[in-house]
């Protein structure tokens, strides 16, 4: 095992990366090796899809299989060691059809069929035992000693950006929106890999280029998430129980949780949202459920604590998942691209056996004192009022916007986040997205111009709705995205972030300040072309930091 994809990856003086028994987000070196091995033989599914594209030829089923596939190898996803064993053995019958598709699109072209190796030509073993004994053949690290790490860890970053466009394209499908240009990205991607490329240069392409394929995919997400739900609009959200049976839904998947509402309905159960779904409170057409009764805990690494004590079932519909605690591991069930052994899985969307659960354990027993906090500020929301922000930013009401979003997780330093929050001067707006925002979205940030300086515009994949704000206020400032009184503070942990940063810098959006630690796979010779290539820093003390984005500014 040797995985170095996430913020919590293991680190000492020898180097990074989790590579003994069990990583440190609790996935076991059977898993890790196994999902090295599905990404393998996918990269071998993409040599030919890309070749059969060219002539022509796709596979709508096998570029779907991808984004799945993909999807359940990123951080707190799936820790089932025999579901990748299953889907191996799936993902080498689809490459043999791609293998098909190629060879008859290169014939009817009257052209000879190019003879692939590498992951192409891959035989994956029949047992778990015998995949195993091959995990070495589809190792992140395997070409380090040839290559060096500056290559290896460019590759990674490819990879990895590639885990997030793949999941956020995989959530717009579900709610059926496609783009065959993500497609053919992702194809081109894992060719691209496949091929084992050594100079930096490509490599740094194919990541801008994902990070173009990533914001197609959150734009995708964006209108599959509006189209099935309604836009987002400011909402009022309770965060305090009350009495009733109840069931919580964690992850991101506004699909599985319209259907546990759909499922509820007249049973006298009420829903609640966890971590990076409670933005949904703010989709006219989900919080239309009366029973749709609030958010419940926070961020994603407070689950063993925040499950233990929710009295009825938990529902995870994609990441993050720790391992589950006795506590309540007999009423956790995991949905979608999620899984962990022995926990029961809803595979087909009948979510009846988690309302009969809700209707066998107590619930609520009592109302909590009610406390609220307002979500919802998604383009349409700020660019409604986009006439008050032009004229508070001319008039000097307003000095500053502070984009502090992304991705929470439990390493020290995370409270940079909300000192940063806190120290923002009363003349500045916070943006906020990602799960990050739950350091310090109740805190009383007061108003600003006649607007909440706090303003919570969704789940991570709202860096569209974010960037699209950005764009048109640099329109009717007539400057670049850049010029604008706008700083950007990331905080990441996993592939969907790692996607996310493509993407900003692939649009040009420099002095992008990320942490609290930079990636492990991001060597200091990449580190420096990103700082002088792109203007990213790392974060370094809240308030200094805030000194330097207005000093700038001004």
């Amino acid at each position: 095992m040797f995985c170095y994809q996430c913020e919590q990856t293991y680190r000492s003086e020898e180097g990074a990366g989790c590579a003994s028994a069990k990583g440190m987000c609790g996935k076991d070196a059977a898993t890790a090796d196994l999902q090295d091995i599905l990404l393998h033989v996918c990269e071998g599914i993409g040599q030919y899809l890309t070749r059969a594209r060219a002539l022509g030829a796709t596979d709508a089923e096998a570029d779907r299989f991808i984004l799945f596939a993909f999807f359940t190898t990123l951080t707190n996803v799936n820790f089932n060691a025999a579901k990748f064993v299953q889907l191996i053995q799936e993902a080498a019958q689809i490459r043999d059809r791609a293998r098909a598709l190629y060879e008859k699109a290169a014939r009817d072209a009257a052209k000879l069929p190019e003879t692939l190796h590498g992951p192409a030509a891959f035989v994956p073993a029949a047992d778990m035992n015998g995949l195993l004994a091959q995990a070495g053949e589809a190792a992140v690290r395997k070409d380090a000693a040839i290559l060096g790490d500056d290559v290896v860890g460019l590759r990674a970053l490819v990879l990895y950006g590639l885990k997030g466009v793949c999941a956020y394209a995989h959530h717009a499908r579900v709610l059926g929106e496609e783009r065959d240009a993500i497609y053919a990205a992702v194809e081109h991607a894992l060719d691209l890999l496949a091929r084992n490329p050594k100079e930096i240069g490509p490599l740094l392409d194919e990541a801008l280029a994902l990070g173009h394929a990533n914001f197609a995919a959150m734009e995708a997400l964006d209108a599959a998430n509006t189209g099935a739900f309604g836009m987002p609009e400011p909402t009022n959200v309770r965060v305090t129980p009350i009495k009733g049976k109840a069931i919580l839904v964690s992850g991101h998947d506004m699909k599985d949780l319209h259907a546990i509402l759909e499922a509820t309905k007249g049973t006298g159960v009420n829903v609640y949202t966890h971590g990076e779904l409670l933005p949904a409170h703010s989709y006219p057409k989900l919080k239309a459920y009366p029973h749709l009764a609030g958010n419940y805990g926070g961020a994603w690494q407070d689950q063993q604590k925040e499950f233990a004590e929710f009295p009825g079932p938990i529902v995870m519909t994609s990441n993050c998942l720790i391992e589950p605690q006795p506590r309540y591991r007999g009423r956790i069930f995991t949905a979608g691209p999620v899984g962990w052994a022995g926990v029961r899985h809803i595979a087909d969307e009948d979510f009846s056996q988690v309302v009969q659960a809700a209707l066998a354990l107590p619930g609520f027993t009592a109302d909590a004192e009610e406390k609220r906090i307002t979500v919802g500020f998604g383009r349409a929301a700020v660019l409604g009022v986009a006439d008050k922000v032009i004229d508070a930013v001319k008039s000097g009401a307003i000095r500053h916007f502070f984009m502090i979003g992304g991705c929470d997780g439990a390493a020290p330093g995370r409270n940079y986040y909300s000192d940063f929050a806190d120290a923002t001067p009363d003349d500045t707006v916070i943006l906020t997205l990602g799960c990050g925002k739950y350091r310090f979205n109740k805190h009383d940030f007061g108003t600003v111009g006649g607007l909440p300086r706090l303003l919570d515009m969704g789940q991570c994949n709202d860096a569209y709705s974010a960037l699209v704000v950005a764009t048109k206020l640099s329109e009717a400032f007539g400057v670049g995205v850049n010029e604008l009184p706008l700083s950007l503070i990331v905080s990441w942990f996993e592939q969907k972030a790692a996607a996310v940063l493509l993407t900003l810098l692939a649009l040009g959006v420099r002095n992008v300040r990320l942490g609290p630690t930079l990636p492990a796979f991001l060597t200091p010779a990449l580190v420096d072309v990103l700082v002088g290539k792109f203007g990213v820093l790392p974060v370094g003390e809240a308030q200094a930091d805030i000194d330097a984005a207005l000093t700038r500014a001004a």
